[in-house]
């Protein structure tokens, strides 16, 4: 039921919004986990004074949530939230509504009391709203950055709220002389299409190996041509559906001829399909010996590939964004996948894994214009709660030492 609001609000395919309930599922008992570990009570004694933390909740935070990933992403920050003692308002993607109300179905069968989760429904001005309220003690976000500035700024005045930004990436994957290049094309594929490529962590650039350009991007390209794209009603099912409406359809492929533009060559070309205005097919676009590309988040299918004469230029083309969310490095060699792990710029990093296959085990965020070093993920319950630290003696005794002039 919930994978079928998902797919019929947002278009993806059902086999993806059944993993995505998976992982809602899985972010439940990840979240117990890490509240259980990094929010725990502690006490220590020292020199006859004990010494103690305690966790306490903000109060009222308000979740703001995207359309790629409407059940999964906002459940990152609502149930560590919850859990943390804190009540919760959720105004879901004004595209993708109706999973957030069996959302709030859910909670009050699981038996949150009335009033400690709530749905609020609107676009842009319901998410200004939320913000402005003077009684929500702090904005948990996740969306593009330009959404998450103007939320910045809103709150700027009120340094006392809580505000968890988890922003956009123009996120590089590197391919450097792996063994399998059939296994690299794939992986490829699923970096940057899965979604529509309409994934914070999906691949927008490719940035491969010189000896290896050629091989590596006639096999993407020939996968590309052989993917299934179309609606999720289809059988069988495809591989991606359409972008979330014909409005960001226009603006990739406006995208798509700017690159063109700049002396972008297509290796395969992202086209519309007349079934559907936002459905798209992928593309792919060779930027080698073009002029200095827009530093944006793409949020499409369309991937933009350079070569590199030396893994110190493909570090270099990856590290040149001003975001920081995820990259990914696809090669067999373990000094090369240390030194990239070591020097990457960026919060969320895979070794010879799909970009796209973020786990709740370790901190989701990134760095520059992808957040405010409030990563979720296992760290989320940090931004939840506030620690308060006590020392205390067992009883009132005079001081072994009176300073100078109260004696």
């Amino acid at each position: 039921r919930w994978a079928r609001a998902i797919s019929g609000d947002m278009g993806k395919p059902l086999w993806e919004s059944l993993t995505e309930i998976d992982a809602v599922l899985m972010k439940v008992e990840l979240s117990i986990d890490a509240q259980r570990r990094r929010l725990a009570a502690s006490d220590e004694d020292f020199d006859g004074v004990r010494y103690s933390v305690r966790y306490r909740p903000h109060g009222v935070l308000g979740v703001i949530g995207p359309f790629n990933l409407p059940a999964h992403v906002p459940n990152g920050h609502i149930t560590p939230a919850l859990l943390a003692g804190n009540t919760v308002v959720f105004k879901p993607s004004e595209h993708t509504p109706t999973v957030a109300d069996l959302m709030a179905e859910a909670w009050t069968e699981a038996g949150a009391p009335p009033g400690v989760f709530q749905v609020v429904h609107g676009a842009a001005e319901a998410g200004r709203e939320l913000v402005a309220h003077p009684q929500v003690d702090g904005i948990l976000f996740t969306g593009g950055f330009a959404a998450g500035r103007s939320i910045a700024r809103a709150m700027a005045d009120e340094p006392g709220r809580i505000l968890a930004l988890e922003l956009g990436g123009n996120n590089p994957l590197v391919v450097w002389d792996p063994l399998d290049v059939e296994a690299a094309a794939v992986l490829t594929i699923q970096s940057a299409y899965i979604t529509a490529g309409q994934r914070c962590t999906c691949a927008s650039r490719l940035i491969v190996a010189e000896g290896l350009f050629e091989g590596l991007c006639t096999a993407v390209a020939e996968r590309i041509r052989r993917l299934r794209v179309g609606l999720w009603t289809d059988e069988p099912e495809p591989f991606m559906g359409p972008v979330i409406n014909a409005a960001a359809a226009g603006r990739l492929m406006e995208l798509q001829r700017g690159l063109i533009g700049l002396g972008g060559r297509p290796i395969v070309e992202m086209r519309p399909s007349q079934r559907h205005p936002a459905l798209l097919w992928p593309g792919l676009i060779d930027m080698s010996e073009a002029a200095d590309e827009p530093d944006e988040e793409t949020f499409g299918p369309l991937l933009r590939v350079r070569r590199a004469g030396s893994f110190d230029e493909a570090m270099r083309l990856a590290n040149r964004t001003r975001y920081g969310l995820c990259c990914g490095l696809l090669c067999d060699d373990p000094a090369l996948q240390e030194r990239f792990f070591a020097e990457i710029r960026a919060g969320v990093v895979h070794l010879n894994r799909p970009l796209t296959g973020a786990t709740g085990r370790l901190p989701f965020g990134g760095v520059g214009r992808s957040g405010n070093h409030r990563p979720s993920g296992l760290f989320a319950c940090d931004y939840c709660a506030w620690p308060a630290g006590a020392q205390m003696t067992p009883r009132l005794e005079m001081p072994k030492v009176v300073p100078p002039g109260l004696a």
